[in-house]
């Protein structure tokens, strides 16, 4: 069964407490929206839940495949889209381009596309990982408004399909019935 829980985690960075005593859980469908002002620990929570940094205490129970966007693409910008997104998704490439609306953009360079474009491009690499876990941080940065609209469509298909979202953000991302949790 997929399941994401943190259970009494603190985060501690440069020496400073960011969060302590954090805990929720998230079962197939759930979603969890991450809000709090800068500097809170909003990217150091999605760290955590992906495995990436430690938990000062407490402790992270994650059950099923996990993909992640976070501030970078993660795509070699001299490589075409199509290129650089098979790296990571394989076979699926074609599917994650069309589902992003970037199939058009498959053969150019990612260094030339725009800042939304890129994000649509991290976005695809998440959709075509065929993980059960997103963890979001900041997704509709650089998108406009039918980027964030698209963004919302596609979180709410996988939460339909029984994925799990966490979502760190700033700006409005519509994920209704999602836990919040609020930092700072």
């Amino acid at each position: 069964m997929t399941r994401l829980a943190f259970d009494d985690v603190a985060c501690l960075r440069g020496g400073r407490v960011l969060f302590e005593g954090l805990g929720f859980a998230l079962a197939p469908g759930e979603a969890a929206l991450v809000t709090g002002p800068n500097g809170v620990g909003k990217s150091s929570l999605v760290r955590i839940a992906a495995g990436l940094l430690r938990p000062a205490a407490g402790e992270v129970t994650r059950e099923g495949a996990v993909a992640l966007l976070g501030e970078a693409h993660a795509l070699d910008p001299e490589w075409s889209l199509r290129h650089a997104l098979g790296y990571w998704i394989g076979d699926r490439t074609a599917t994650a381009l069309a589902a992003l609306g970037l199939a058009h953009l498959a053969e150019v360079p990612v260094r030339v596309l725009s800042t939304g474009q890129r994000r649509r491009a991290g976005l695809a690499r998440v959709v075509g990982s065929n993980a059960a876990i997103w963890l979001l941080d900041e997704p509709a940065n650089g998108l406009d408004d039918d980027g964030v609209a698209l963004l919302e469509r596609l979180i709410a298909a996988h939460r339909g399909a029984g994925g799990i979202a966490v979502v760190a953000t700033h700006t409005t991302v519509a994920l209704p019935g999602a836990q919040p949790v609020r930092l700072g």
